[in-house]
């Protein structure tokens, strides 16, 4: 291992991989090492159910009304795909979606005063939506309608709105919008987790609202997509895509030390042995002292033998509750997949319930959520810390991820990879690089 590399790689999460597939696609000498002996990480999909018992550490085995242990593929993450999102592109673009098979989501709801209702994204279904009266279904038309004809690329003003100079919170008045609209097309198709982007310029929000719907125009059910064995397929995919590209993976590698001289990485210690590099890119595990403590998440992995209810029975969904709705700061997420994805056992399903910790009793926060899902075969429950880097890498190299949020989606992860690489190449992350990098070694097809 006493090697010079461009760039090495500690940790298999998928921002971790995904950096390590861009960065061998760039022509760059890559090892990535993982002190894990399965790759994910914190990201990881747990297989059997009885590793999922062990991680946790609850006591005895699950019953065998929960079938076969090797029939299940646990998310530690719970996560969905935008299908119109930055993640699909990569793996689009990347050829990525080779090693893998994908499963629309079907549906996506929002909840209101107690109910579960889905989330309306076009005009006929805003029409008929139980969210909003007669006068404010119109109003709201007439908003997606707007938001279908803005182009970015031409800042000429649309139906008497310029969005180059007003917030959205003056959109909405613009289109007379009333709270509860405001509401669910801020946290439900634009999928902020605070109000805090009203007082923003209204172009970023318009944009997230085009991704939801061109998304949910692809497949119709739901704008988001899922893996079947679940998310640990992600991170392995990319590194196979590394692999091709000549990185180097090496797992169940201990880290003795990061080695860093006169201020900047030179290389990583391992079993005795350095490995050289003139980059280090790391999830924040390997470096305490790079970190600070940005707040913390709640899960709650639920294994249910039904779907969740008020939901048309669908075998996967997403629910946002809004702030407001529990009195919150933030929104708390609720994603299901099931057995017709290859996760769970024969008619088993799997809920995940998330949020960011605001009280010293995470667990009391999720409890209405958690009612949502009675009866619940088996709960299993983490609070882990999140963090964010303090060391941007300009000047020691090293390269530090953050912890992933509460979303249920994977926008967020990718802002985070093209701003390390915007830091480590000193350019933005371009895709159509990727598609000529691709077409180089897998020609057109």
């Amino acid at each position: 291992m006493n090697e010079e590399y461009d760039v090495i790689v500690l940790g298999t999460g998928l921002t971790e991989c995904i950096l390590s597939g861009i960065m061998s696609v760039k022509g760059k000498k890559v090892l990535h090492m993982d002190r894990n002996s399965y790759y994910g990480a914190e990201s990881a999909s747990i297989t059997p159910l009885e590793d999922l018992y062990k991680h946790f550490k609850l006591p005895g085995k699950p019953p065998e009304s929960m079938g076969k242990g090797r029939d299940w593929n646990v998310d530690l993450i719970p996560k969905f795909l935008m299908a119109n999102g930055q993640l699909v592109n990569m793996l689009t673009l990347t050829q990525v979606t080779r090693y893998l098979d994908f499963k629309v989501v079907d549906g996506s709801f929002v909840y209101k005063r107690g109910k579960i209702h889905k989330v309306p994204c076009t005009e006929s279904e805003a029409l008929t939506s139980g969210l909003m009266g007669i006068l404010e279904k119109r109003r709201f038309r007439n908003f997606l309608q707007f938001v279908s004809k803005y182009d970015e690329n031409n800042p000429s003003p649309v139906d008497g709105v310029d969005p180059r100079k007003m917030t959205m919170e003056a959109v909405y008045e613009k289109f007379n919008l009333g709270s509860d609209v405001k509401e669910f097309t801020g946290h439900s198709l634009a999928l902020y987790r605070t109000d805090d982007y009203r007082t923003c310029g209204c172009v970023e929000t318009i944009n997230r609202i085009k991704l939801y719907t061109e998304s949910l125009a692809r497949y119709g059910k739901s704008p988001y997509v899922y893996p079947l064995y679940g998310l640990g397929e992600l991170p392995q995919g990319f590194a196979r895509l590394s692999a091709i590209y000549g990185g180097t993976y090496m797992l169940s590698k201990p880290i003795e030390e990061i080695v860093v001289e006169n201020g900047k990485v030179v290389g990583v210690m391992s079993e005795g042995e350095l490995a050289r590099c003139k980059q280090l890119i790391c999830d924040p595990s390997y470096v305490p002292d790079r970190i600070a403590k940005s707040g913390q998440v709640i899960r709650a992995i639920c294994i249910l033998s039904h779907p969740i209810a008020n939901t048309s029975e669908v075998n996967s969904c997403q629910i946002i509750i809004p702030q407001d709705q529990l009195k919150r700061k933030h929104d708390v997420y609720i994603c299901m997949v099931s057995f017709a994805h290859n996760v769970a056992a024969n008619d088993k399903y799997i809920a995940i319930v998330s949020t960011t910790v605001e009280t010293s009793d995470p667990e009391g926060e999720i409890a209405v959520p958690l009612s949502l899902l009675e009866p619940i075969e088996q709960k299993f429950i983490s609070v882990s810390d999140l963090y964010v880097p303090t060391d941007k890498g300009t000047d020691s190299q090293i390269f530090v991820s953050c912890s992933y949020d509460a979303t249920t989606h994977f926008e967020t992860t990718c802002d985070d990879i093209k701003d390390i690489y915007k830091r480590m190449t000193g350019a933005e992350f371009d895709f159509a690089e990727m598609e000529r990098k691709k077409q180089d070694i897998f020609g057109d097809s």
